[in-house]
């Protein structure tokens, strides 16, 4: 109900108002993608769908900016949050920002391509357009302390790459290839959307490697270097206001784990280890 009403009242015009100064919604995206866990909200579209119509339905609003600082995660929901601002942008003829703040990279970067125009901070970090997957492997852990795996399962496929198993030839093969269908999904997302603004090569741009933003913008990856208040009050003046989108917390809200599915402290402390991971990769 709340979201119907902000939304309607959006729309209703206020002659008072009519001279008011524009208006750029910030839409801060920030953090790893993916499902989130206990202790940490992962970006998701199930996690920010209200966030993002909000920025829409700001009064006045003539743009959203995206303020993305993430290392990727997820491809899928990188691609659904991505496709539901630029859906929503072209339906209410509403431009879309994007902004790389720390990092955009991975699925940071390809959410960034909601967006007519991407910058960047000259020590921004952007790219990395490739797909990895990372894991343990236990199998000798086990043997060394005298505990046997057992595996009952129909499929062949059933317990592929199992971490505490050997690896395997045959299951090495269908990781690489899935990794690289997803990988020419996220390669033809890239072109769709930045065009002959593509300046470097297909081999140095989708080889997973990243770059500081005045690279990123010799290689056609972003457009320019600045920062959302110079760009933006240059694109629509001086007078520009800024409204950013804030996260509704709480403390009850914490304390009942609203904000999170109830998991393992074992499986809390992976995700974790994971998350950090890939913030390490850029040194951060």
């Amino acid at each position: 109900m709340i979201k119907i009403i902000r939304s309607l009242l959006a729309k209703i015009p206020l002659p008072l108002f009519q001279n008011s100064a524009p208006v750029v919604a910030i839409l801060p995206l920030e953090g790893v993608i993916g499902s989130g866990n206990r202790f940490s909200n992962g970006l998701n579209l199930a996690a920010i769908e209200e966030k993002i119509d909000q920025a829409f339905d700001v009064y006045n609003v003539k743009a959203v900016a995206l303020a993305i600082n993430s290392p990727g995660g997820s491809p899928v929901q990188s691609e659904l949050i991505m496709r539901r601002i630029k859906k929503i942008g072209q339906e209410k003829k509403i431009p879309v920002y994007a902004f790389a703040e720390d990092v955009a990279a991975s699925g940071g970067y390809l959410i960034s391509l909601a967006a007519t125009e991407i910058y960047a901070h000259e020590a921004s970090i952007v790219g990395s357009i490739g797909v990895i997957s990372a894991g343990f492997g236990f199998n000798k852990a086990i043997e060394k302390i005298g505990v046997e795996r057992r595996i009952y399962a129909a499929g062949e496929n059933k317990s592929v790459l199992d971490p505490f198993q050997p690896e395997k030839a045959n299951e090495i093969k269908l990781l690489k290839d899935m990794q690289k269908d997803i990988h020419e999904f996220f390669k033809e997302l890239v072109k769709e959307s930045r065009g002959d603004r593509l300046k470097g090569t297909q081999k140095i741009m989708f080889s997973g490697q990243f770059w500081a933003g005045k690279e990123a913008v010799k290689l056609g990856l972003v457009d320019g270097i600045g920062d959302i208040h110079t760009v933006m009050t240059e694109k629509f003046g001086d007078k520009t206001k800024f409204k950013r989108i804030k996260e509704e917390k709480g403390f009850i809200k914490g304390l009942l784990g609203i904000s999170g599915p109830k998991n393992k402290i074992s499986d809390e402390i992976i995700a974790t280890l994971e998350s950090k991971s890939l913030w390490a990769r850029f040194g951060l």
